[in-house]
């Protein structure tokens, strides 16, 4: 399988870059792409905003070699027109029948939950935590043609629109925490120190 991971946007409400945050011993970025080892053979960073502070991220992960999967930076030019554009560059990169996607700041969903969504069957494989849908997501060879298809100014909720889900319940709250802003930083923290020793 390969990821891609989303990290474009402007983060204007977190006050800070949040991709390049530390979150222990990590940036939120690294224990992002950190769950799909041993899933994937490459994961797929689509950047926009800041786009050099990611590629020097990148650069600082490579260097610790750490991971078996490849890191492939993609820039997205038209990162100001959401998310979707970047979801779009992004899958003209997959090379494979399945695929994850997550946006870069969703750091805390344990690798456990991760490994239950690649084994899970289905176009659309989403994991939830008191049946509220979260992230990675899986999606198929069709789902990525029909997201390449659409209008860019479209969203990910339209196009999945079209196709069955499948809904995982998981004991796994991470599904459901991002960084968007520094009140979720902190949530983001504290809930690391406590679960990932």
């Amino acid at each position: 399988m390969e990821a891609i991971v989303l990290a474009a946007g402007y983060s204007s409400r977190a006050n800070a870059f949040k991709m390049t945050l530390q979150l222990g011993q990590m940036t939120v970025l690294e224990h992002t792409i950190s769950k799909f080892e041993g899933l994937c053979s490459r994961v797929i960073i689509v950047a926009g905003f800041q786009a050099e502070l990611i590629q020097n991220e990148i650069a600082k992960i490579i260097s610790k070699n750490a991971y078996s999967f490849q890191i492939k930076f993609v820039y997205n030019e038209n990162f100001n027109l959401g998310m979707f554009s970047s979801i779009q560059k992004g899958c003209t990169e997959v090379t494979t029948e399945t695929f994850f996607i997550t946006p870069g700041d969703c750091p805390l969903v344990k690798q456990e939950t991760v490994q239950r969504i690649a084994e899970h069957k289905g176009k659309v494989v989403i994991p939830s935590f008191l049946y509220k849908g979260g992230h990675p997501i899986k999606l198929s060879e069709q789902v990525k043609q029909k997201i390449l298809e659409s209008n860019p100014e479209s969203n990910l909720r339209v196009v999945l629109g079209g196709f069955e889900k499948t809904y995982i319940n998981e004991d796994d709250p991470g599904v459901l925490m991002d960084v968007d802003t520094q009140e979720d930083y902190q949530k983001a923290s504290n809930y690391n120190k406590a679960f990932f020793k």
